[in-house]
């Protein structure tokens, strides 16, 4: 077990995950990274990158190795290790990898990203970046002029098959339902029967890719008549679902029925002090660089939530005296005015108590812990628990009386 626990451990070294050792580290936050397999995620595997800004063209291995360079420049840790278990329920979170290391850290982040769902045959994992592909946005410039088959007929797999025909001279998509029948919208669905390049086999199944060193073809199969056929070609584009890497984390955090971690518009899972950023949440876009800005958000949030953390512990739980906690928004203006006019009465008493005020937009921990969900709010609290609640509406002598009367029965 590591001796130190760090502020944050980042599980996965995707965009995500590499976003957010850089803003960690340039927090000064003692920050962590445990990536299993390549540096990059599934954006390792993308030949050619036009559309990052500030990079005209690059490679995803090149662009994820800048990110894990300026990373580690900035003092974040990267090691290599398979998260095997985690226990992320109490204060300080425990991460365990397959080989039994165990590290521990104030606040986690998950960015195990997601894998597509693979057929297994034959070819498929041989030929993988060498005809291939998983993403046609990532790679369906590369086959300009060429055949390239598409596995599947949901939304993805018509929508980026009719994206890969800008390039591509031919489509063919392979389906498992009768003639005209397609799994995707209506919509989608008439402009691909339409679309002049795009090609359907129909009640057929991928058996095998074809190919030594790049895809020539693929092996399909009738599943009516059980007839075997050979389709030559250049790609081969497999759309039949992506899973998300989140399988040890079942139990852990709130997943939804596809296994996507849970989060709210902070990133925040369902469990305090974790969060989770990239394509392992559900999203609208999976790019490049809405993973790198999640990841950079996901530090942002705990980097506050670590704040706040330290401020109720320092400021609340071990104050020496009495603490009037007074929360308030600066987007409501009666809210502040009450606060201030408690804490007018409060500087008028002999340095009794503490008086703490909170800005709900910013410090949503306090806000929640203490269950703050109108304001103003004022609470007198002793060791964190609360013994009073201020009516901000009171007169002033009423509110000193009350302040006074719990001094004398401390």
């Amino acid at each position: 077990m590591s001796n130190t626990t760090h502020d944050i451990i980042i599980i996965g070294a995707g965009p995500a995950g590499l976003a957010a050792g850089i803003y960690g580290a340039r927090a000064k936050l003692r920050t962590l990274i445990i990536e299993k397999g390549a540096i990059g995620g599934m954006a390792s595997n993308t030949r050619e990158i036009v559309n990052y800004p500030g990079f005209k063209q690059t490679s995803g291995t090149a662009l994820t190795k800048e990110m894990a360079e300026h990373a580690k420049e900035m003092g974040t840790e990267i090691i290599k290790g398979e998260v095997k278990t985690v226990d992320l329920s109490g204060e300080i979170k425990r991460v365990v990898t397959r080989k039994k290391q165990e590290f521990t850290a104030r606040a986690v982040i998950l960015a195990t990203g997601t894998l597509p769902r693979v057929l297994g045959i034959p070819g498929e994992k041989e030929l993988r970046g060498n005809g291939v592909a998983y993403c046609a946005t990532c790679d369906a410039e590369f086959f300009e002029g060429q055949h390239v088959v598409v596995v599947g007929s949901g939304d993805q797999a018509i929508e980026e098959g009719m994206f890969i025909a800008k390039f591509a001279n031919q489509v063919t998509v392979i389906v498992l339902h009768d003639e005209g029948k397609l799994d995707c919208n209506r919509l989608s669905a008439e402009k691909a029967l339409h679309h002049p390049k795009l090609k359907f086999v129909w009640n057929s199944t991928l058996t095998a890719v074809q190919g030594d060193e790049e895809v020539t073809g693929v092996q399909v199969k009738n599943i009516k008549t059980g007839e075997m056929s050979e389709i030559p070609c250049q790609g081969v584009f497999f759309f039949v679902g992506m899973i998300p890497a989140t399988h040890f984390l079942k139990g852990q955090v709130e997943l939804d029925d596809r296994g996507y971690v849970m989060v709210n518009d902070l990133l925040e899972t369902s469990v305090e002090g974790v969060f989770a950023a990239g394509d392992l949440r559900p999203k609208y876009l999976r790019q490049v660089v809405t993973a790198t800005a999640d990841g950079a958000a996901a530090v942002v949030a705990a980097e506050r939530y670590l704040q706040e953390k330290e401020n109720l512990r320092t400021t609340v739980l071990e104050a020496e005296k009495p603490v009037i906690l007074a929360f308030w928004s600066p987007e409501d203006q009666a809210s502040l005015q009450a606060v201030s006019r408690v804490e007018k009465v409060v500087s008028e008493l002999p340095n009794e108590y503490l008086f703490v005020k909170t800005d709900v937009t910013r410090q949503r921990m306090l806000a929640k812990k203490y269950q703050v969900t109108t304001l103003p709010r004022v609470f007198v609290l002793n060791k964190g628990e609360v013994v009073q609640t201020i009516d901000t509406d009171a007169e002033v002598d009423d509110i000193k009386e009350i302040l006074k009367a719990l001094i004398q029965q401390a």
